[in-house]
């Protein structure tokens, strides 16, 4: 989806564009800015296998890539990135799914070594976004950053209010990585941005598709609303969603899976495994 970005509409809005070729705009006290890098080449990766303790890591990560989300009069940040979310899957350890094409991939990694499946090669990942708040070294001595958290909530993300029509003055979309599991379905981490004048809204989401066994489709929806207040209101709701393919089956829905190319479309056929609504809460501050 390629935005065209209207002056006028970011003039009127109060917003302007980042500047030194960062790509991303200032608006109601945000500094939103998206990166996107090439592919980890072999060093990176290895020092990524390294760091994780792990030999296993999706066919592409994108390890430069990353969406950050500043509010500047607090310090408080919000971002997303591939390494944070890899930690993620490596702590959850899920264990591997069983698959009748499962004997292929015991040489994707290391074609003369019989690799034993006793890892999720799915790479699935309860990650749903990294924050943190920089302290201002002006304000609070020698500076540095302190922590955030999420508290629960009943308020809910207003969706109707997002569906209004109202200019887009930044769209991104940043792929974080991506494995197509041998060719056997697809394992994906994608986070979309857009912001308009009224408020940004943001979709993580890890889309899995193992063919004729399994899908898993885990969102993390993040919604702030600008106000006169210095004190932002976010909101985030997580949704996990997961089914087999035998029991879309039963209930009368196709198995091929041409027909599960875009979650989007299908998410509502699979169950609902975790529905959680969280507002962002800093310290003193939030």
């Amino acid at each position: 989806m390629e935005v065209e970005i209207d002056e006028k509409d970011l003039k009127l809005a109060g917003a302007e564009l980042l500047t030194d070729g960062r790509r991303g705009l200032r608006i109601h006290g945000w500094e939103i800015e998206s990166r996107k890098g090439s592919i980890l080449n072999s060093s990176a990766r290895e020092q990524w296998e390294k760091d994780l303790q792990t030999s296993h890591l999706p066919e592409m990560i994108f390890g430069e890539s990353r969406l950050v989300l500043k509010h500047v009069g607090s310090g408080a940040k919000i971002h997303f990135n591939a390494f944070d979310a890899l930690a993620g899957w490596k702590q959850e350890g899920l264990p591997p799914v069983e698959v009748p094409a499962a004997a292929k991939w015991k040489f994707r990694c290391k074609p003369s070594q019989q690799v034993i499946l006793d890892y999720d090669y799915t790479f699935t990942t309860p990650y749903c976004g990294s924050e943190m708040v920089e302290l201002d070294a002006d304000k609070h001595g020698s500076g540095g950053s302190s922590g955030i958290h999420w508290e629960d909530c009943k308020e809910q993300i207003d969706v109707a209010a997002l569906a209004l029509k109202e200019p887009i003055l930044f769209y991104d979309e940043v792929v974080l990585y991506e494995d197509e599991l041998a060719d056997n379905g697809v394992s994906l981490l994608t986070v979309k941005v857009r912001v308009m004048p009224s408020s940004w809204f943001l979709l993580l989401r890890f889309w899995l598709r193992v063919d004729g066994v399994l899908m898993r489709l885990r969102d993390t929806r993040v919604h702030c609303v600008f106000n006169e207040s210095a004190n932002p209101v976010i909101l985030r709701e997580r949704c996990w969603r997961e089914g087999t393919f035998q029991a879309l089956s039963a209930k009368g829905y196709p198995t091929d899976s041409a027909s599960y190319s875009d979650p989007s479309i299908i998410s509502k056929r699979l169950p609902v495994i975790m529905n959680q609504t969280q507002k962002l809460r800093v310290p003193g501050i939030l």
